[in-house]
């Protein structure tokens, strides 16, 4: 077997491995968050707990990413289609969302201290600080979804995905949607387990 041929297995057994090796870390990304979520719950029986409103802004963010996410399925359907100047389009649309999502979260933290809730020190509570701690872990990985979507852009700019080869975009959406679905589930948790 040549060296041709070598290469080109290799690069199929790495587009075949690509989704699983996805899966299998956002399953981990996961479990972090299943305990972080676990703290905040069993927290919320201490005495000094206390509750308190969502800020208006989350609400907002929450909009803009799942906008995001809309936008990016749009950018899949049209790159299928083999429409370049829509799935551009679209793939732009998920940045501004998702830059409008980190804009509104941290006017959240913003709207939290001005109500005298803080992370740390005086004025903290456990319930703030641990929502703060949760929600700018998910910030974190919304900040990996930002390099994927950057990358993805790029790749598309340089015509690198076309209706059959499309792996490299899904992956991306892949990630994303899971970045999105995270933080309603996240939203969600926060607004019903206060």
């Amino acid at each position: 077997m040549n060296e041709q041929n070598l290469a080109a297995e290799y690069k199929i057994a790495q587009q075949k491995s690509a989704k699983p090796m996805l899966w299998v870390s956002m399953v981990s990304m996961t479990m972090m968050f299943v305990g972080l979520t676990s703290a905040y719950v069993i927290s919320s029986n201490r005495e000094d707990w206390v509750s308190f409103e969502l800020p208006l802004a989350l609400y907002a963010s929450t909009l803009l990413l799942l906008m995001s996410s809309i936008t990016f399925f749009l950018a899949e359907k049209a790159i299928r289609k083999n429409n370049r100047l829509q799935t551009t389009i679209f793939l732009l649309l998920t940045l501004l969302f998702g830059i409008g999502f980190v804009f509104y979260q941290i006017q959240g933290f913003y709207q939290l201290r001005d109500s005298g809730l803080y992370f740390v020190g005086e004025g903290s509570v456990v319930s703030s600080s641990l929502m703060i701690v949760i929600s700018f872990a998910h910030l974190l990985h919304v900040a990996a979804g930002f390099i994927v979507l950057l990358t993805v852009i790029y790749n598309h700019l340089k015509k690198r995905y076309t209706a059959t080869k499309t792996l490299g975009l899904e992956l991306g959406a892949i990630f994303w949607h899971f970045v999105d679905i995270l933080w309603i589930l996240l939203f969600l948790f926060f607004y019903f387990i206060r």
